[in-house]
């Protein structure tokens, strides 16, 4: 996907929403880094850069089901023996004898069935006896899997779950995509970062609030790669940006987006010798918006986000072209939105894609507009599940179903 120099004209034809994610997520796709191999308990939260399949068919050998006697021919039987989890049993070799077994034990080589231990009794000639259910009580050798039968596919993010799988499955390490670096500047003379707002300054919201969404993306993001307010002056800012790109894979700026008097974000990323990879999107609320590339003196891919300064638009901007980007360079499949049925109606915006504020109702997966959603409003956002996609051209209709882009949730949270 080739980009523009940043040489940004005053006035530039904006791109296209599903174009603009499509285009971002193929460029983050295609300057993925090179995955790393790590230790099960150190994966959490990656993504799965190979598909995860056994090594060993599963279960690798047949396994008792349940607490019993494994058994050879008809009864009643002669115990010849005990066998527990962990143990490897001495073939059964002759009809009418049986071995005590345990749950998840190796089933002994020549048994023909497993008596529960509840469902059996003991004679005076210390015999066993009982009926053997019809329904065999063990699990044959890749009952679940086979060996090298692709269970997971790569892109897959790596849970708890995948990590219990990968190591029935034999697994010791995993080849994966650790979640980026990210690091966020904070634009703004006016910007206060501590107390209530006033005598013309008012608080920084986005300084607290992108790093937690970044991490709900599955970026890294510490303490330290949060700077800001950066002075406005083009020196300060291209500075910033330098030092920021020198350890993250993923810088997100805030204001600036715009050509004003004090907004230095285009002239700092021609100095970087930034190419755009968007420049402007045709979405309300959210404008200007871009994404810009840095190559580094190793040849690797760092990027830019630009996001605006009024705080709903700045997530708009970050579910907009940051989720992509950075399912693109986790390795993860593209971004698939979910659907929701219209309650009430929602305003088109002419030829731009209206990203409204919705709560969904998980009762019936109906979507309400949410109040409060001016773009320098949070209190909506706040209370909200995602942003209704409304079409250039559309408006939305009572019964209509639309697509929702989710806001990023950690596991817990609420849906």
């Amino acid at each position: 996907m080739s980009a523009q120099p940043a040489v940004a004209p005053a006035v530039e034809a904006p791109v296209a929403w599903a174009e603009a994610r499509a285009r971002v997520y193929a460029v983050g796709r295609a300057d993925a880094p090179a995955p790393v191999v790590l230790p099960l308990a150190e994966a959490d939260g990656t993504t799965l850069a190979e598909p995860l399949s056994p090594r060993t068919d599963l279960p690798a050998f047949p396994t008792s089901s349940v607490d019993g006697w494994a058994v050879r021919g008809d009864g009643p039987w002669r115990p010849v023996g005990r066998v527990l989890a962990g143990g490897t049993p001495a073939p059964l070799t002759e009809d009418g004898t049986a071995v005590e077994i345990a749950t998840g034990a190796m089933l002994p080589t020549g048994a023909t069935g497993v008596l529960r231990v509840e469902e059996s009794t003991g004679g005076a000639d210390g015999r066993v006896a009982g009926t053997l259910r019809a329904a065999p009580e063990w699990r044959s050798p890749g009952e679940e899997a086979r060996a090298g039968e692709e269970l997971v596919p790569a892109g897959t993010p790596v849970d708890p779950g995948l990590l219990g799988l990968a190591a029935s499955c034999g697994h010791d390490v995993l080849s994966v995509r650790p979640g980026p670096r990210a690091a966020l500047l904070v634009f703004g003379d006016e910007l206060l970062t501590a107390g209530p707002p006033g005598a013309g300054r008012v608080r920084d919201a986005l300084g607290p609030a992108v790093p937690a969404w970044l991490r709900r993306y599955g970026c890294v993001v510490t303490g330290d790669d949060v700077l800001g307010p950066v002075t406005d002056t083009l020196p300060a800012h291209v500075d910033a940006l330098r030092r920021a790109l020198s350890v993250a894979d993923l810088v997100c700026t805030t204001g600036g987006t715009m050509h004003g008097p004090v907004d230095h974000l285009h002239p700092a990323l021609r100095e970087l010798d930034a190419d755009y990879v968007i420049n402007t999107v045709a979405v309300r609320p959210g404008f200007p918006m871009l994404l810009a590339r840095v190559r580094g003196t190793d040849g690797r891919a760092r990027f830019v986000a630009g996001l605006p300064g009024n705080p709903q638009s700045a997530v708009v901007a970050l579910v907009s072209l940051v989720a992509p980007l950075l399912a693109g360079l986790q390795g993860r499949r593209p971004p698939v939105l979910p659907g929701a049925t219209l309650a009430e109606p929602i305003a088109g915006r002419g030829d731009y894609t209206h990203l409204a504020l919705v709560r969904i109702d998980p009762a019936d997966n109906t979507a309400r507009p949410v109040r409060h959603v001016g773009s320098a409003m949070l209190r909506g956002l706040a209370g909200a599940d995602g942003f209704a996609v409304i079409r250039p051209g559309e408006r939305g209709e009572v019964g209509q179903r639309v697509p929702v882009v989710p806001l990023p949730l950690l596991p817990g949270e609420r849906t």
